[in-house]
C-alpha cells in the first residue's frame, strides 16, 4: 500500500523532529511555516516546501499542524489559503498542537462538511523524546481516522492513546499537563522548603524517584520549563468554566505558574545538582 503525502505546517522545535522521522521511514513531506528559515532546515532533512497550507494541502493526502496557539490553528486550517481550501475529499487533518477542546471540534465540523477527516492529536513528552521518536500522542478521532494516522504517527510516537472522539485528545493534553504543572509548582515549594533545612536535593530526589514523591516533572526537573504553562492553564480554565465546577486549585496553580516561569528560568531549586538547564 502507498504511504500517505504528509504535509506539516509548522516546523518549530517539535515539528523539524518529527519531519525528521518521517522522512527517514519513508514518507514524502511537504512543509509550511512563517518562518522562511524553518522552511530551509526541514529543506535540509529532504522535505519540500509549500508557500501558503492551502498549497500544501493540494500537494498532501494528510496534513500535521503543528503551531503554537489556537488562533494559529485556526487561520491554518480555515483561513484565506488555509489547508480547507486546498485539501481534497477524502484527506485527514491532524492537529497535533495543544488547543481548547471548542476548538478543535470547530474545526472537526468544518472539515468533516468537505469530506476531510480530523485527527485530534496532541502529543506529550517534549522535545528529547521529539528527538528520540518516543513522543506520546493522545488521541480523539473515529476509529476509521485513528486506523489511518498510527502508521504515521508511529513514525515519531512510541505510544499512540486513543481517548475518544475528537475533542478528548486535547482534554487528555490539558489534564496531563495541568498535572505537570501541579508538580512543577509543589516541586519549587518542597525545594526551597528543604534547601532552608540543607538538605541534598540531588539525593532526596533518588529517593522520591523510588518512592510516592515520583512524578514526571521531577523526573524531567533538568530540562523542564514553563514557557506553555501560563497557556495550558488558560485552556484548563476555559474548560472549568464551560462545566460550572469550582476549582479552587487549578485557580491557584493558574497564578503560580506566572511566577513558576521566572523562578525556573533564574533560580530554581537544584534537584538535579547540575544547575539550571534551559536547553
Amino acid at each position: 500500500m502507498a504511504k500517505e503525502r504528509v504535509g506539516l505546517v509548522g516546523a518549530g522545535r517539535m515539528g523539524l523532529a518529527m519531519v525528521r522521522h518521517m522522512i527517514e521511514a519513508g514518507y514524502a513531506v511537504t512543509v509550511a511555516d512563517i518562518d522562511p528559515e524553518r522552511v530551509t532546515l526541514a529543506e535540509k532533512e529532504g522535505a519540500a516546501a509549500a508557500a501558503t497550507p492551502a498549497e500544501l494541502a493540494r500537494a498532501s493526502d494528510f496534513v500535521i499542524i503543528a503551531v503554537g496557539y489556537d488562533d494559529e490553528a485556526v487561520a491554518v486550517t480555515a483561513g484565506e489559503n488555509g489547508l480547507l481550501a486546498g485539501m481534497a475529499s477524502g484527506g485527514v487533518i491532524a492537529v497535533s498542537s495543544t488547543c481548547s477542546p471548542d476548538t478543535v471540534q470547530m474545526l472537526d465540523e468544518m472539515a468533516a462538511a468537505r469530506g476531510i477527516g480530523l485527527y485530534d492529536a496532541p502529543i506529550c513528552r517534549g522535545r528529547r523524546a521529539a528527538d528520540d521518536g518516543t513522543l506520546l500522542a493522545v488521541v480523539g478521532a473515529t476509529d476509521e481516522v485513528f486506523a489511518r494516522a498510527r502508521p504515521v504517527y508511529e513514525c515519531f510516537c512510541s505510544d499512540i492513546s486513543h481517548i475518544g472522539p475528537v475533542g478528548h485528545g486535547q482534554i487528555a493534553k490539558a489534564v496531563n499537563n495541568l498535572l505537570l504543572w501541579v508538580n512543577g509548582i509543589a516541586l519549587i515549594e518542597a525545594g526551597r522548603l528543604c534547601e532552608a533545612f540543607d538538605v541534598d536535593l540531588p539525593k532526596l530526589r533518588d529517593a522520591m524517584m523510588m518512592s510516592s514523591g515520583k512524578n514526571g516533572a521531577l523526573e524531567g526537573w533538568e530540562t523542564m520549563t514553563f514557557t506553555w504553562a501560563l497557556k495550558d492553564m488558560q485552556v484548563v480554565s476555559k474548560m472549568t468554566d464551560k462545566a460550572n465546577i469550582g476549582v479552587p486549585l487549578i485557580g491557584a496553580v493558574r497564578e503560580l505558574v506566572k511566577e513558576g516561569r521566572r523562578i525556573k528560568a533564574t533560580n530554581p531549586p537544584d534537584w538535579t545538582g547540575t544547575g539550571t538547564d534551559l536547553s
